[in-house]
């Protein structure tokens, strides 16, 4: 017997409706073309091989695009169609068209980046999507009278699905048959209660098996079932919240919005500078005009910067993957860098999973009659959790008696039960309802004698045993009027079980790289408190005392997280708390992160800001998780972390070096606009520029292993540096240039003297990028200080060879010129030394790792 259905409205039937997408009416075509089936044949049999095809011809599968990375077409879209590539772009064709082809060398820089983005973040999606497809979710069906186990995408449409805990529902059907089987749809509704199923109702796709077991019969598959229909989110996740991306992102927006006025203010002060618009135009000079405000633009943006970023997410997952560890959202890696609290699920996390039974003890001198075949029955039972089935070698024997109620094991009610038949004469007596579960719930502490089986099982529990008793009853354990769930009110405890687990090895290790970084750790288990706090103990949890017994958790979020700051070890956690747990954490300002591997996890999972399931978790639990440990081991954790914080440091230098020069980019185009004066660079001449101190250094940098630990506030670091960093270089490109204009040497005629000033802001900006770059990389290591030394290395190489001075157009000042030139440089690499000695001082850069 079940619950009552709930009342909740379900998904619209089916009809007419010109909104439904032509793929769905082409499948309810498909389907009136089908035989008719014998419903008494289908759920005694399943469908056979034929049937199958037909449907499989049909294109009535399951298979729908629910993939953990981008599709081809959206991986070129994101690196190819962007806005600054299209301003990019247009710069391109206007150079093509009206330039010189050297100062299109920008371009070619732009479409080599593109070409890689595409290139590395393709080959991530490779790694993960083979990951994907070879940990993917299965579902079961019965056919051709056996069960089998099938890819989720192989269901179709009338297979009979059979249903037990832990399964994620994989597609709309009506229940044919059921034994308590209880659906949690909060992952759909957001309703947390879990709800009975009878035969003739429906169960959803996205929804998860919380106990019992069942048949069901496919009536919507693929983009029909519900959670397809709905959104993604049910079957899969939502978007990790990402600082660095949402960094990125309001860096674009606002860039974005100054390009406009900027262009249109450096467009007209280029043709100013040619002598006005007329004189420009007629005389041929509007020409240079166009490449000086292309020179302009190109500067301005950071079209790196989203790139690099794709590509330290895109490998930080493949080598995650190569560690066992599936990444199923990439900005998830850096998440976890983020996370200051860490809630752990026992078993499977702490210990290796696999239950033992350590001993019994019978708790009367005259046990009921099978007693140890009512044990046997519940660890042979199908869906029995790993913790009945531990039974199995010790309670072998299953009673005759024919059964007549059952009520699975749920995590929230901390108990199962069976009831069988009186004796039919054969001898055998296992007659009246067992029960076996949690001793506090189970036991009356009211009654003397459960008080002391109630002690002995605290005592047990304290030596970091598992307790359970079994109970005998002589009435059912679900009420007469609708089947609910109910504890007699006759219980006698005939026996108390005792079950171990095995602490795994490297646990301590890992909870105590944790607690170096900083993070906090809260062990939340539906296991009695004293039995988890022994486990804890033994992991190095230390001042716990005996556990925090959650049914005692005050439901006021407020006073809940001043209790979770409190307490470290909570035992006899229901689901709904898990996720109340984790949502008043999140109220105090953590990041949260929850391990888990059971379908009880699931609802904290999914409003956890990193959720973390287990290789062999239910499937519904890794649906909803960001990433999954695939062996289950939970020594992967400080690689991850360490992963994220090499993505987070590493994307922040990034930033810097990219913000920098947007910053002084937009400066010299405001003033050299407001001035109405030349612009002091060709494109080609900026090309080398952001090449060296920026494009080929922020590459290598991004990828270089970084140990520094997270701390918030990465746009606001970012900009405390670049920001002024950028005055620093627009001033010295403003003084080296305004000297060029207002000592010019006589021994040169107007078109050498722009270009001795065009070389001369040039350097400038070269050697004090180089020490920005130089700041940045710091500290240094031997591949750091070797990349920085390349970058001048080249930069000597390009002003030693004439045919590199003739591309980029550059001639070496001499004079008072080359005078003024370093004396400048000199100041701009002393002020960014000053700014980089504050700011590190002040923990907004990196000094040391």
């Amino acid at each position: 017997m079940t619950p009552a259905p709930s009342s909740r409205r379900r998904a619209p039937t089916a009809g007419p409706d010109p909104s439904v997408p032509p793929a769905v009416l082409q499948r309810r075509e498909a389907r009136r073309t089908l035989p008719a089936l014998d419903p008494d044949v289908l759920a005694a049999a399943g469908l056979t091989p034929l049937q199958v095809q037909q449907r499989v011809s049909a294109g009535l599968t399951n298979a729908v695009a629910h993939e953990s990375s981008r599709s081809v077409l959206q991986i070129l879209r994101a690196n190819l169609f962007t806005l600054f590539n299209g301003v990019l772009g247009a710069c391109l064709v206007v150079v093509l068209l009206v330039g010189d082809l050297r100062d299109a060398l920008f371009g070619f820089i732009v479409a080599a980046n593109a070409a890689i983005g595409v290139a590395q973040e393709y080959r991530a999606k490779r790694t993960l999507d083979r990951l994907a497809i070879l940990h993917a979710p299965r579902a079961r069906a019965l056919r051709g009278g056996t069960v089998q186990e099938l890819a989720v995408a192989d269901v179709v449409h009338d297979d009979v699905l059979v249903l037990r805990a832990g399964d994620q529902v994989p597609a709309d059907a009506v229940v044919l048959s059921a034994e308590g089987l209880d659906i949690d749809e909060s992952l759909l509704s957001g309703e947390s209660d879990a709800v009975g199923k009878l035969p003739g109702q429906e169960v959803l796709s996205g929804s998860a098996v919380v106990s019992g077991s069942g048949t069901a019969r496919v009536h919507r598959a693929g983009v029909e079932s519900y959670a397809s229909q709905l959104t993604d989110e049910a079957k899969r996740f939502s978007l990790v919240n990402s600082e660095i991306r949402n960094a990125i992102n309001r860096i674009i927006l606002y860039i974005t919005w100054a390009l406009v006025p900027i262009i249109v203010l450096v467009v007209n002060g280029q043709m100013q500078a040619h002598g006005g618009w007329s004189q420009a135009i007629s005389s041929g000079d509007w020409r240079l005009a166009v490449i000086s405000a292309v020179a302009s633009i190109v500067a301005m943006i950071p079209e790196g910067l989203v790139l690099l970023t794709s590509i330290s997410f895109g490998l930080a997952a493949v080598t995650l993957a190569r560690r066992q560890v599936l990444v199923q959202e990439l900005p998830a890696v850096e998440g976890l860098a983020r996370v200051d609290m860490v809630c752990l699920d026992k078993t499977g996390t702490l210990t290796e999973g696999s239950i033992v039974l350590a001993g019994h003890q019978l708790l009367t001198d005259a046990p009921p009659p099978g007693w140890d075949k009512a044990l046997g029955w519940l660890g042979a039972d199908d869906n029995a959790n790993p913790t009945a089935a531990s039974l199995r070698p010790a309670f072998p024997g299953t009673p005759a008696a024919a059964v007549t109620g059952q009520v699975p094991f749920s995590s929230a009610r901390k108990w199962s039960a069976v009831t069988f038949a009186a004796p039919d004469g054969s001898g055998e007596a296992a007659a009246g309802t067992w029960l076996l579960g949690a001793p506090e719930i189970l036991l009356d502490a009211e009654d003397a004698h459960h008080a002391g089986v109630l002690h002995r099982a605290g005592a047990l529990a304290a030596d970091g045993l598992r307790a359970l008793v079994l109970v005998h009853a002589g009435a059912p354990a679900t009420d007469g009027t609708h089947g609910r769930p109910h504890l007699p009110a006759e219980r006698q405890p005939v026996a108390l079980l005792t079950f171990t687990e095995k602490v795994r090895a490297d646990a301590a290790r890992t909870l105590a790289y944790f607690r170096e970084q900083g993070v906090q750790l809260r062990v939340l288990s539906g296991d009695n408190p004293r039995t988890v706090a022994a486990v804890a103990r033994e992991v190095g949890f230390e001042n716990i005392g005996e556990g925090y017994d959650a049914r005692n958790l005050p439901t006021d979020p407020d006073a809940l997280a001043a209790v979770l700051e409190r307490e470290q070890v909570f035992g006899r956690v229901t689901p709904e708390q898990k996720k109340a747990i984790v949502l008043a954490l999140q109220r105090r300002g953590h990041v949260v992160a929850m391990t888990g591997d059971g379908v009880n996890d699931a609802l904290a999972l999914k409003h956890a800001d990193i959720g973390i399931a287990m290789g062999s978790g239910a499937a519904a639990t890794k649906a909803v998780s960001r990433l999954v440990l695939l062996d289950g081991q939970f020594s992967r954790m400080p690689g991850v972390v360490a992963e994220g914080r090499r993505v987070i440091a590493n994307v922040e230098r990034v930033a810097n070096l990219f913000l920098t020069k947007t910053c002084y980019a937009v400066v010299i185009s405001l003033v050299i606009g407001l001035l109405l004066w030349q612009y002091p660079f060709l494109p080609r001449q900026l090309s080398i520029v952001s090449s060296l101190t920026i494009g080929i250094p922020a590459f290598f940098l991004a990828l270089l292993p970084n140990k520094r630990r997270y701390q918030p506030g990465f746009l606001r670091r970012c900009l405390l540096f670049s920001v002024p960093a950028g005055l620093i270089i627009s001033a010295c490109i403003l003084a080296v240039y305004s000297y060029a204009r207002a000592v010019p040497d006589p021994d040169l005629d107007a078109g050498a003297q722009l270009q001795a000033a065009q070389t001369a802001t040039t350097g400038t900006v070269l050697l004090v990028a180089l020490w920005v770059l130089g700041a940045l990389a710091r500290p240094f290591d031997r591949w750091r200080a070797l990349l920085v030394a390349a970058m001048a290395a080249v930069l000597v190489l390009v002003l030693a060879v004439p045919f590199a001075r003739a591309f980029f157009a550059l001639q070496i000042p001499t004079g008072g010129l080359l005078a003024a030139t370093m004396s400048v440089v000199v100041l701009g690499c002393a002020a960014i030394e000053i700014l980089y000695r504050i700011l590190s001082k002040r923990g907004a850069v990196s000094a040391r790792e």
